[in-house]
């Protein structure tokens, strides 16, 4: 599958991070029209839309949606090789997205694999979940959008990727500094500690393998593991 690709021509360019089926992403242009937001979410899973896609890289099952416990607020803490990044799970307006984060992090998926990407330019996040680490990789299966109307991504903001509309898969991404995206990309998360971990490797640079101001962080950054800490 060919890697996809970030648009960073225009400050509020369209991004495709990552495609988590077998069909290639194509790039979005950046006068592309923002997708539509998903409905409100109600708490049933069929909302959620858990579905069994491929590929199903490192494959720890497809998540079954408990209400009580998707509506238990929790923060994450990604250790990585450049140290830990803390994000509060926004349980209430994603509840399908961080449920799904939880269950892959509470069954190691995250462990041993690396953050891929990192963009300089016209947009500013550092995206990880990959356990391929080639941008195509995903966790077997896809679900639907959530919490897009009104969406931003100021600084520590923490994202789905995707590769269109209800294609979420493992990869999302941190934001590292105020980025102006279309609200297509579901937010899930907030950065209550680590910011200057991001600053830190993202002005280490990257490789621009993927363009100008797009490719694999000089710092490497290598995941042990997500702590997910309920309170």
């Amino acid at each position: 599958m060919a890697r996809t690709r970030l648009a960073t021509a225009a400050a509020a360019a369209t991004l495709v991070l990552c495609a988590t089926s077998a069909a290639s992403a194509a790039t979005v242009s950046p006068d592309a029209k923002p997708a539509q937001a998903a409905p409100a979410p109600t708490g049933a899973p069929a909302t959620c839309g858990y579905t069994k896609a491929v590929p199903a890289d490192k494959f720890q099952g497809i998540p079954v949606f408990d209400a009580a416990k998707a509506a238990k607020p929790f923060h994450a803490t990604v250790r990585t090789s450049q140290g830990s990044v803390t994000f509060q799970a926004l349980t209430a307006a994603a509840p399908c997205t961080t449920f799904s984060f939880r269950f892959l992090a509470e069954h190691h998926y995250f462990n041993d694999t690396h953050c891929h990407r990192l963009t300089t330019q016209g947009i500013f996040v550092l995206q990880c979940g990959d356990p391929t680490g080639t941008g195509s990789g995903g966790p077997g299966y896809s679900f639907n959008d959530e919490n897009l109307t009104g969406a931003t991504y100021p600084a520590g903001t923490v994202a789905m990727a995707n590769a269109g509309p209800n294609t979420n898969g493992s990869q999302f991404f941190f934001v590292w500094k105020d980025t102006k995206l279309p609200p297509a990309y579901t937010p899930f998360g907030q950065v209550t500690g680590g910011l200057d971990v991001l600053q830190k490797i993202a002005a280490g640079g990257e490789d621009d393998q993927n363009g100008a101001g797009d490719g694999f962080p000089t710092l490497p950054v290598n995941i042990h593991g997500v702590k997910i800490s309920n309170h």
